[in-house]
């Protein structure tokens, strides 16, 4: 479903780039043309593994989480996104090669949605837009080295907790259940004994 394009709706993505460097009226009014507002409802896929990922999100309303599967057909959570966050499967997106990654929201969403070729067209036709996106990617970047960083340095225990402090929006938006437990790291027998433990 899409809705009516209003500026109004890229307020907080133009804030956004603005904290890294100010976005140009054109370069503004550029980015709405070539995106879309649409609306997505609870656990639908956005992209399943083995599909070429050629979109970006900017979440504007809900929630979303990326995850893979492993040999056994196990899911293991690799990313939670939220409201004024960037939904991207970094590898398929930036290579063209299959996914080996699904997106899936967790809520009902309200999306705005860029195709990979019309951000490789903004790119070019206004160069100081790329400063935003190197940025941008730098940023996520530095965001999975620390999960990287602290798979490999903390315990389960450890990381789950440094989870819930950096995305205090699974507590509040009661995300805190199986979908939390399958983090990456986190093993079964992890997921139960902090089930006995935790009072809600």
């Amino acid at each position: 479903m899409v809705d009516h394009l209003q500026a109004s709706d890229y307020e907080n993505l133009f804030s956004l780039f603005n904290n890294l460097y100010p976005l140009k009226e054109e370069i503004k009014t550029a980015i709405i043309a070539n995106s879309e507002v649409i609306k997505v409802t609870k656990k639908v896929k956005l992209l399943n593994a083995g599909e070429r990922s050629n979109t970006i999100y900017f979440i504007l309303k809900g929630a979303a989480r990326i995850f893979y599967l492993d040999k056994d057909g196990k899911e293991t959570n690799t990313w939670f996104l939220f409201e004024n966050e960037l939904l991207i499967s970094v590898y398929s997106f930036y290579t063209g090669k299959p996914s080996f990654e699904y997106i899936e929201t967790l809520e009902d969403c309200t999306l705005i949605a860029v195709k990979k070729d019309r951000l490789d067209e903004l790119y070019l036709k206004y160069l100081e837009f790329n400063f935003s996106g190197r940025k941008l990617t730098e940023f996520y970047h530095m965001r999975n080295e620390i999960q990287a960083n602290e798979l490999r340095m903390f315990s389960a225990k450890e990381r789950y907790h440094k989870l819930l402090e950096r995305t205090p929006q699974l507590l509040s938006k009661g995300i805190i259940g199986t979908h939390c437990f399958l983090f990456r790291g986190h093993t079964r027998n992890f997921k139960q004994n902090q089930k006995a433990k935790m009072i809600f």
